[in-house]
């Protein structure tokens, strides 16, 4: 069977952490794209614009392919990479974890930057709420108004979310339903006579 849901966090939250007169501040986002992220990364830049360094990581998507981790001036590998590895280790995506530092004026070294890092970007996650997402494709059909109570009965059956339709020279349907009922939803129309299934433009 397909898996077709994932974990992320419900809403903003935020962790603190000191560490010799260093403060870090941890703030985990969920977010849905690249451009999303980097709007928050922005405003925290602003936001505390008079902090050290601002570092970052995030995780994208249900498969999580698409992540980055910055360490924003810190030595490499001591800031984005822990803090990538809090969202890795709790299973997490769509998820954005900016951590600032304030700079206390002792110097960590490359493992206590690390610990840091890593305690700051957990703490923001204990704070959250973690919510199980569900993956869903959509479909855009078109056929023969003859057709639409059989349309409508397989759609019905697997529990399709209509999110709109039309009535013109044919009928049209969007649809929105589970990832793993999408293959027998494609079977069952593949069925009906005249009957057309157009795929949406995947803009991630």
């Amino acid at each position: 069977m397909i898996d077709d849901t994932y974990l992320t966090i419900e809403s903003e939250a935020e962790g603190v952490y000191t560490e010799k007169r260093s403060k870090f501040i941890a703030l985990a986002y969920p977010v849905r794209t690249v451009d999303e992220a980097r709007a928050r990364i922005d405003a925290c830049a602003k936001r505390y614009y008079d902090a050290r360094h601002v570092c970052y990581a995030y995780m994208l998507g249900p498969d999580c392919v698409h992540f980055r981790a910055n360490d924003n001036g810190e030595p490499s590998g001591t800031a984005g990479k822990p803090i990538l590895g809090q969202i890795n280790s709790r299973g997490l995506t769509d998820v954005l974890i900016v951590v600032v530092r304030y700079f206390g004026g002792i110097k960590l070294g490359t493992g206590g930057l690390t610990v840091a890092y890593k305690t700051a970007a957990a703490a923001a996650l204990d704070a959250a709420t973690v919510v199980e997402r569900t993956v869903c494709d959509e479909l855009h059909l078109r056929f023969p108004y003859p057709a639409m109570n059989d349309v409508m009965r397989v759609t019905s059956a697997l529990g399709a979310e209509v999110l709109s339709r039309g009535y013109d020279t044919a009928c049209t349907l969007s649809l929105r339903i589970r990832r793993s009922l999408s293959v027998e939803l494609r079977m069952r129309l593949g069925k009906i006579d005249g009957l057309t299934i157009e795929e949406p433009d995947d803009e991630g």
